[in-house]
């Protein structure tokens, strides 16, 4: 199957004399869903072959026994029946160690059969340790390199603090081989723990607050990886000589800081990974570039973001833009900021707002939490934000939108502020 991909660039290319910084954001769509007016190109297409792994991470720890477990097994038969004959899958169960319930095999009718009855005999005990699981759903992804590798991780509670610098050498060790989508069931779990996963694997951190939401959720986690049809797509970026990038950040449609896992290819390119691509599909990236100062007139290629597929080493270039920076005494022209930019900004100055605002709320200092969610308001309001601001109406009391008027509430539930700090990286995009 050929996917097609497409790429605009947005900006304001005005410097005033002596700046720095450019700023640009790329909007990159499969299926030609891109419509921006600048920097764009013919989509073209990549083919990929590739088969489809998806494997499935459950926590059978002490904490799950009950209706937990129950609704976890329930969950996890459905997917097994739903699961595509052409796809292979696999599951693993973990408590304070890791278990191969199920081995890497294709869906077949006999396979899911053997799945299901080993199902059937996953009880909950002992603790939580993460790293144990992880390093095991590695060991079957090895088993089909090439694949397009999804996983589903599940957990209720806290991994145990003996665990964490194994977690962070498993984490390390199946950064770039699979993703991985974590949620949480219930309240006793960590958000930073599971957004640490998540992120670090390129998937989704969410909350399902009750037992009983755990197959819907399951459900779409499964259709959005069968969607996946290429994966090996980098995003890469080429700067001047001098030229700084002081971050690339994926801003829609959640934030997802990828900074750190560039990968140089020489000293002025730049590989940013992007994961597994589906038909109608759309991303938005953003790039803070630092580049030599230039004088009135001046006019230069600040970067060139293009898309590049590998495939048995062979690389193929599917997109491509362009980054400009152009130097000017016009004050009108320099001091406008795109308004794209400045939409991504202020999506990104609102996660961070709440994710401080809840911090300081949880430490009691009230003051400080009603000035970070007032503002939280304000720019969920301003940007039409609706899902934060809906979350955010359950943990304060919002009397004027505008002004970020705001009174903290004192009595909220669990689920409601975990779902509020879970949730406060999914952005809403811009209306062309």
């Amino acid at each position: 199957m050929t996917t097609q991909f497409n790429a605009q660039v947005y900006q304001n290319a005005y410097l005033p004399e002596g700046s720095q910084e450019v700023n640009a954001i790329m909007t990159i769509a499969t299926d030609n869903e891109s419509s921006g007016e600048s920097g764009g190109n013919a989509p073209i297409g990549a083919t990929s072959g590739a088969a489809r792994v998806f494997g499935i991470i459950c926590d059978t720890s002490g904490s799950m026994e009950g209706e937990k477990i129950r609704s976890a097994k329930q969950a996890i038969a459905k997917l097994i029946e739903l699961l595509p004959t052409d796809v292979y899958f696999f599951i693993v169960t973990g408590s304070s160690t890791a278990q191969l319930l199920s081995p890497l095999s294709l869906a077949t009718v006999s396979a899911k059969q053997q799945a299901l009855e080993a199902l059937r005999g996953v009880t909950a005990n002992r603790s939580t340790t993460i790293s144990t699981w992880l390093r095991l759903a590695l060991q079957q992804f090895q088993q089909m390199p090439g694949a397009i590798a999804q996983a589903l991780l599940l957990t209720d509670g806290q991994n145990d603090s003996s665990d964490t610098n194994a977690l962070n050498q498993a984490l390390n060790a199946c950064e770039g081989q699979f993703q991985c989508d974590c949620r949480g069931v219930g309240t006793e779990w960590r958000v930073a723990q599971l957004q640490t996963i998540a992120h670090k694997l390129l998937g989704t951190a969410d909350i399902i607050p009750e037992a009983a939401a755990i197959e819907a959720d399951f459900r779409a986690i499964l259709g959005q990886a069968m969607s996946k049809q290429i994966s090996d797509i980098a995003l890469r970026l080429w700067t001047p000589q001098g030229a700084k990038v002081m971050f690339c950040k994926q801003v829609s449609p959640a934030i997802v800081d990828v900074t750190n896992k560039a990968k140089a290819v020489s000293a002025q390119i730049t590989d940013y990974p992007t994961g597994s691509w589906g038909n109608q599909e759309s991303r938005d990236y953003h790039f803070c570039i630092r580049v030599n100062a230039g004088n009135v007139g001046d006019e230069m290629l600040a970067g060139r973001a293009s898309l590049v597929y590998s495939q048995n080493g062979v690389e193929t270039k599917v997109a491509e833009t362009r980054i400009l920076a152009i130097w000017t005494d016009d004050e009108v022209r320099s001091a406008k900021i795109d308004r794209t930019v400045a939409h991504y900004t202020g999506q990104a100055e609102l996660a961070q707002v709440i994710q401080e605002g809840m911090e300081e709320r949880a430490k009691g200092n009230f003051e400080q939490a009603t000035a970070k969610l007032s503002r939280a308001v304000q720019l969920s309001a301003e940007s039409g934000n609706e899902a934060t601001m809906k979350l955010l109406r359950k943990v304060v009391e919002v009397e004027d939108e505008a002004t970020g008027t705001i009174r903290i509430k004192r009595d909220v539930r669990k689920e409601d502020e975990m779902a509020l700090e879970t949730r406060s990286t999914k952005t809403t995009r811009i209306k062309r």
